[in-house]
């Protein structure tokens, strides 16, 4: 068996729902037969104030349950990319909203530079679907869960009126990782 241990980070600010997205690639990766740590911190203002969710997946023990390595980064504002990117692994993956983050403190090797939070307005007419969006995109680079096991945690996650809309995030995601890629 190949062991292996993949330790993922969402951040940004309260109000972009990256800790739902956490919980939904636990969910996602519980479905898959794989071992699963899930934890968040959020600052004491509901919307605005600094948000993150850590996402540990393995195919053996996790005797550590927060992540503090990330294989996996995604910063959706200026703010969360200055905190966590150097705890980002020499050779992970950096996503950042590019039309929030302007400046890394460092070089990173591997960076996918993506405008979310514009693209996401502008194809799904809102952007409270942010969370999925970015979700989906890190899902589809870094391949840790397949496609039906991520949908169905998408659609166990929320109210019947708001599936919908996360299915279409979910497929930008995709779309978005594909381009990044080219």
């Amino acid at each position: 068996m190949n062991i292996f241990k993949k330790e993922f980070r969402f951040t940004g600010s309260g109000g972009q729902g990256l800790i739902v997205a956490g919980i939904i690639l636990a969910r996602a990766a519980v479905y898959e037969g794989y071992r699963v740590t899930q934890t968040q911190s959020y600052g004491p203002e509901s919307r605005g104030g600094a948000s993150r969710a850590d996402v540990i997946i393995a195919n053996t023990e996790i005797y550590y349950p927060e992540a503090t390595n990330f294989d996996y980064l995604i910063a959706l504002t200026q703010e969360a990319a200055d905190k966590s990117i150097y705890d980002l692994k020499e050779n992970g993956m950096l996503v950042i909203d590019s039309g929030l983050v302007k400046y890394l403190g460092m070089t990173i090797s591997n960076l996918v530079e993506m405008n979310l939070t514009e693209m996401t307005l502008e194809r799904l007419g809102t952007m409270l679907p942010i969370n999925v969006v970015s979700l989906s995109c890190i899902a589809k680079l870094s391949n840790i869960v397949t496609i039906p096991s991520l949908e169905k945690a998408i659609k166990e996650s929320f109210k019947p009126n708001l599936v919908d809309i996360n299915i279409k995030a979910m497929n930008l995601g995709f779309e978005l990782a594909e381009m990044s890629r080219l």
